[in-house]
């Protein structure tokens, strides 16, 4: 395997976050750390100190990578939701990210990490401001702030719900179906909410 010394500036970084990654999806966090990380990058212990401080710095690294795979798994299960159903779309790819990405998910929303980490705050906060666009556009009139902090509130309780075995995740359509119903169940639920819900129902 290629030394520290081989590597410029920037691949040192990728290949660092490269190895955490395949970490996370073969053990999980329990084995993230930055001497495991530079054993399978292949550069001595004290290389990825060149880009980390420590453990937190790398997960928010590898964290704000999630965030943007997030944000365009959302974005393609439709680009500018407007309706409840396509809200419950998004919704729906939300939890699908986190069943296909348990270990990265995690990582994203229940490690430690660095509050400094401008590159993190960044990542979430696009994340959010997505959310609270599309809420906007869904419910006009409405306190899109507070309503967004709600969906996604709900939303990734439902995508933990289903990670932690505590509902049926043995196919897609039924994890759909359990995420769509749901969403629509909190916009029927809303006096505010429920002239748009009832404008769309949800498909079957």
């Amino acid at each position: 395997m290629p030394q520290s010394s081989t590597y410029h500036h920037g691949d040192l970084r990728a290949a660092c976050l490269r190895a955490a990654r395949e970490l996370l999806e073969e053990d999980g966090s329990a084995g993230l750390s930055l001497r495991a990380v530079a054993r399978r990058a292949g550069v001595s212990a004290t290389a990825p100190y060149r880009h980390y401080a420590d453990r937190e710095a790398l997960v928010s690294a590898v964290a704000s990578e999630g965030y943007r795979e997030l944000a365009g798994s959302l974005a393609q299960a439709h680009p500018s939701p407007s309706t409840p159903d396509e809200l419950a779309a998004v919704a729906i790819a939300y939890v699908r990210f986190a069943l296909e990405h348990p270990a990265l998910f995690r990582a994203m929303f229940a490690e430690p990490c660095d509050p400094t980490s401008e590159e993190r705050v960044a990542a979430t906060a696009a994340i959010s401001e997505y959310v609270r666009t599309i809420v906007a556009a869904t419910f006009p009139g409405v306190d899109a702030s507070a309503l967004s902090t709600t969906v996604w509130a709900l939303v990734h309780g439902l995508a933990f719900l289903h990670l932690d075995g505590k509902l049926d995740s043995s196919t897609p359509e039924v994890v759909a179906a359990q995420v769509s119903s749901a969403v629509h169940a909190l916009f029927s639920a809303s006096p505010a909410m429920s002239p748009a819900a009832a404008a769309v129902r949800p498909t079957a």
